[in-house]
C-alpha cells in the first residue's frame, strides 16, 4: 500500500506541472448552478421554473412539423442525417432555463452539485445517485469519462474543438468526476462541460459509436423511441419511471405522454397538412403566409389560433456565406460589391409585408453588437491589431446599405460597379472578366429551402446588371448537409445563432483552426488571425464588461471583412396551433418552450367536435 500511495503522489505532482495543465491543488465549495457572471435567478431550494405550471396534467400526444428526412438515430457523428427530436432521450449533466439565458445560468440535471476553484482551472461534478439509464442501470462518473473520452476522440469533429481546453476527465469515484483544464482561464469551460452529453459505456460496448445506426440507443432522459420509419416519422414515448421527474428543472414539464414528429418535404404541403389536423403546430417562416394563408374554417372557427410570440433571444446572423476557399471569392471588395446587390428594402415591402427588420450585427439585438465607431474598451482591443485590419474598422461606422425600395437600386449598382472595377474586374461581352485570365465572375447560390427562391431570384436580378452570373440550386437534406459538410459550395443561406455569453464556439464559427474542419461551422472559411485573437479574448474575458468589449471588437472585424451579406430577421415567434393545449401563466422570456404546455380536455373535446361533419 506505502509503495502505492507513493506512486499516486508522485503522478499527481507530475500532472501538477505539466505543460498546459493548471494546478488545482485547491477546495471549492458545493452549488447547485453555475452561472458565468452574476448570479443564477433560481437560488438551491427552487422547486421549479417560473414558467411551468407544476400541476400540469401529463398525457396525451403532441405532433410536430420535421422537415426532410432522417437516417440515422446517432446524433454524434458527422456521418448521417439524425432524427428531429433526438435530444429527448438524451441528458447533460447540466440543463439551462428559458428565462435567463442573458446569464448563462445552468443547473444541475444528472449532477447534483457542482465544484468550481476561483481560477476556473478545474470543476468538479457530484452525481445524483439516483440517475438511471432506460435499462436501470446507474449512471456513473465511469459513464461521464466515456462520454467525454468517445465524443471528443470519435464523435462528430465539432467536439474535439469544443472541448479542445479540457485537459483531461478522470472518475474521482461511482459518484465525482473531475475535469481539468489547460490554458488560460477561461470562466465559461465548467459551463460547457456541463453542456455534455452523457452516454452508457456498458451499451456502446456492443455497438460501434462510429457508424450511422437505426437501432433505437439505451438513454437516460424524459422520453424513448417508441417507433419510426426512416423519413416518413419518429415518435417517442415518455418514460412513466422516468428518474428525473420529479428534479426542480423538470417539475411542470415533458408533460406529452407521446410526441411524434412527421416529415414533410415541401413546405406548402406541411402547411395544408397543419390545416388538415395532421399535427399540431406550425412554426411559420413565411412571411407572406403568415398574413395571407390562414383564411380557412378551422381559423376562422377559433380552433386554430395563431399569436406572434416575443422572443428576446437573438435572432443570429442570417445571411448569404461567401465560401472565401474559393478564388473569385478572396477579394473582400469583391465581396463588398456583391453585398450591394442585395435589396431588403424592396424585398421587405413587395415580399415580406414589411415584417422584418434588417440584420447589421452577427449579435444582432443585444448589447454585444458593435455599433457607430470603437471607444473605450473596444478601442483598447483592436488597437494592437491597426495595421492588419481595414482602416474603415477605425474611421467609418459600419452600415448596411439601404435603398429606396423601389425595385432599382442604381446608386447602390453603381457603388459596387466601381468597386469591383478596382478589384480589377471589367464588363466584356454582358460579362464580368478579369482581363488578365478571362474568367468570369458566376457562381452558385445553394439552397436547401424553396421559399428562399423569391428572396434569391430578385438579388440574382441585381447581379445580372453588374455582369455576374448567379445561379440557383435547391437540393435535399442529406445532399444539402454533405455538401455543407464537405464546404462544397460557393454561396449558402444559413443563420449564426448566437447567445448571450458567447465563448468556445466563436473558434468554430470563425477560427482558423476550423476552416478546414469537416463538418465545422466555419462556413465561410476564415483564416484571419485577427479574428482568433479576438476569439481568445472573449473566451478568456475576466468580467462581463470585457466580454461585451471584446465581442464588439469581434463582430466590427467581421462585419468589415465582408464575409456575409446579412439579410433579416424578425422579432418574434409566429406560431400557430389548434387550440386544444393549456399553457402556464407566465410564459419563458427566450422563445416558445412546448414541452412546458399540456393537453387540455375540454380544449381538446372542441377541437375534435368542431372538426366533425
Amino acid at each position: 500500500m506505502m509503495v502505492l500511495r507513493g506512486i499516486l503522489i508522485a503522478a499527481f505532482y507530475l500532472l501538477a506541472i505539466l505543460p498546459g495543465v493548471r494546478s488545482h491543488a485547491q477546495e471549492a465549495p458545493a452549488r447547485h448552478a453555475l452561472v458565468q457572471f452574476g448570479e443564477p435567478k433560481y437560488g438551491p431550494d427552487f422547486t421549479h421554473f417560473d414558467y411551468v405550471n407544476p400541476a400540469a396534467p401529463k398525457g396525451g400526444q403532441l405532433r410536430q412539423l420535421a422537415t426532410g428526412t432522417f437516417d440515422t438515430l446517432n446524433p454524434f457523428i458527422l456521418k448521417g442525417t439524425p432524427a428531429v427530436g433526438i435530444g429527448l432521450i438524451f441528458e447533460s449533466l447540466l440543463t439551462g432555463s428559458a428565462d435567463e439565458i442573458d446569464t448563462s445560468a445552468e443547473y444541475g440535471l444528472i449532477a447534483k452539485s457542482i465544484e468550481v476553484p476561483d481560477d476556473f482551472s478545474w470543476v468538479i461534478f457530484n452525481l445524483r445517485p439516483e440517475a438511471r439509464w432506460h435499462d436501470g442501470k446507474p449512471i456513473t462518473a465511469e459513464d461521464v469519462v466515456f462520454s467525454f473520452e468517445t465524443l471528443t476522440k470519435k464523435g462528430h469533429p465539432f467536439y474535439r474543438q469544443y472541448y479542445g481546453s479540457v485537459a483531461m476527465a478522470e472518475e474521482i469515484n461511482d459518484h465525482r468526476v473531475k475535469f481539468t483544464f489547460r490554458g488560460p482561464t477561461n470562466r465559461e469551460l465548467p459551463n460547457i462541460v456541463g453542456q455534455l452529453s452523457i452516454l452508457p459505456k456498458h451499451y456502446y460496448e456492443n455497438v460501434e459509436f462510429t457508424e450511422t445506426s437505426l437501432e433505437a440507443p439505451v438513454a437516460s432522459g424524459p422520453y424513448r423511441i417508441k417507433r419510426f420509419e426512416p423519413g416518413r416519422f419518429i415518435e417517442y414515448e415518455r418514460v412513466v419511471d422516468y428518474w428525473g421527474a420529479a428534479l426542480p428543472v423538470n417539475v411542470g414539464r415533458y408533460n406529452f405522454a407521446d410526441v411524434r414528429f412527421d416529415y414533410y418535404r415541401d413546405a406548402t404541403v406541411a402547411r395544408e397538412a397543419f390545416k388538415s389536423y395532421e399535427f399540431d403546430t406550425y412554426p411559420e417562416f413565411s412571411a407572406k403566409d403568415w398574413a395571407t394563408g390562414y383564411d380557412f374554417p378551422a381559423f376562422r372557427n377559433g380552433l386554430v389560433k395563431k399569436e406572434e410570440i416575443p422572443d428576446l433571444t437573438s435572432p443570429g446572423m442570417q445571411s448569404f456565406v461567401f465560401n472565401t476557399r474559393r478564388e473569385i471569392f478572396s477579394d473582400r471588395h469583391v465581396r463588398q460589391a456583391l453585398g450591394l446587390a442585395f435589396d431588403f428594402e424592396w424585398s421587405n415591402k413587395a415580399l415580406f409585408y414589411d415584417q422584418y427588420k434588417r440584420t447589421t450585427s452577427y449579435f444582432e439585438n443585444m448589447e454585444l453588437a458593435s455599433s457607430g465607431l470603437p471607444s473605450g474598451a473596444e478601442l483598447e482591443y483592436l488597437t494592437p491589431f491597426k495595421a492588419q485590419v481595414p482602416e474603415d474598422v477605425f474611421t467609418t461606422p459600419f452600415n448596411v446599405p439601404k435603398t429606396d425600395a423601389s425595385g432599382n437600386p442604381r446608386r447602390q449598382l453603381r457603388d459596387a460597379a466601381r468597386l469591383l472595377k478596382s478589384a480589377g474586374w471589367e464588363i466584356r461581352d454582358g460579362a464580368l472578366t478579369q482581363p488578365e485570365t478571362g474568367k468570369t465572375l458566376s457562381f452558385e447560390i445553394l439552397l436547401i429551402q424553396p421559399s428562399l427562391e423569391r428572396v434569391v431570384l430578385p438579388f440574382i436580378g441585381n447581379l445580372e446588371k453588374l455582369g455576374v452570373k448567379a445561379t440557383v440550386r435547391t437540393v435535399d437534406t442529406s445532399q444539402y448537409q454533405s455538401r455543407q459538410d464537405s464546404f462544397d459550395y460557393d454561396m449558402i443561406v444559413t443563420t449564426f445563432r448566437q447567445s448571450f455569453s458567447p465563448g468556445n464556439e466563436q473558434r468554430d464559427f470563425w477560427g482558423s483552426a476550423s476552416a478546414d474542419l469537416s463538418g465545422g461551422r466555419n462556413l465561410a472559411g476564415i483564416k484571419d488571425p485577427v479574428v482568433d485573437a479576438l476569439i481568445e479574448k472573449i473566451i478568456t474575458a475576466p468580467n462581463r464588461d470585457s466580454l461585451i468589449a471584446a465581442t464588439r471588437a469581434l463582430d466590427r472585424v467581421l462585419l468589415w471583412g465582408f464575409y456575409v451579406i446579412p439579410q433579416f430577421y424578425v422579432p418574434v415567434d409566429r406560431l400557430a396551433f389548434w387550440d386544444k393545449f393549456g399553457r402556464p401563466e407566465t410564459r419563458p422570456k427566450f422563445g416558445v418552450d412546448t414541452f412546458s404546455w399540456w393537453i387540455d380536455p375540454q380544449k381538446l373535446s372542441r377541437v375534435e367536435s368542431g372538426r366533425r361533419p
